[in-house]
């Protein structure tokens, strides 16, 4: 059985090159949960939902990465907490016309555990600061 970080190391990876929720359901119970307090993401409730909404990122910012900056796990509370930078110009279809504009914008996420998966995730991401480098705002 895999530790949460593994899982969550798992998650994560697969979250964060735009797979969605097809190749990160296996490290989530079912109705898993999400929250970030963040305008984009106002009416994403769900982690199904967020899964796939970073997959649809990819098409207006095709070349997004991440460069992850730290990893960590809370054994108590039963949580993994990565923080990282996006990068990525949006250059693609899908979205608001292409700026070609750069973004570099840090984010967590906080991801909790029922057992050995993640029931919850909360995203803490400026992200009108991201939307400005990117000129959508």
């Amino acid at each position: 059985m895999a530790t949460i970080t593994e899982t969550a190391h798992a998650f994560f990876e697969a979250c964060e090159a735009g797979k969605g929720w097809a190749a990160c359901a296996e490290y989530c119970t079912p109705d898993a949960t999400f929250s970030a307090q963040s305008e984009p993401l106002a009416d994403v409730k769900t982690l199904s939902a967020y899964c796939d909404w970073m997959k649809g990122l990819f098409g207006p910012i095709p070349d997004g990465r991440y460069d992850l900056k730290s990893f960590a796990t809370d054994n108590v509370r039963n949580n993994v907490s990565a923080y990282a930078v996006f990068h990525g110009t949006n250059t693609g279809a899908g979205g608001p016309p292409p700026t070609g504009k750069a973004v570099a914008t840090d984010y967590v996420y906080v991801m909790q555990f029922t057992g050995d998966k993640i029931s919850h995730m909360t995203k803490i991401w400026h992200s009108g600061l991201a939307l400005q480098q990117l000129g959508w705002a």
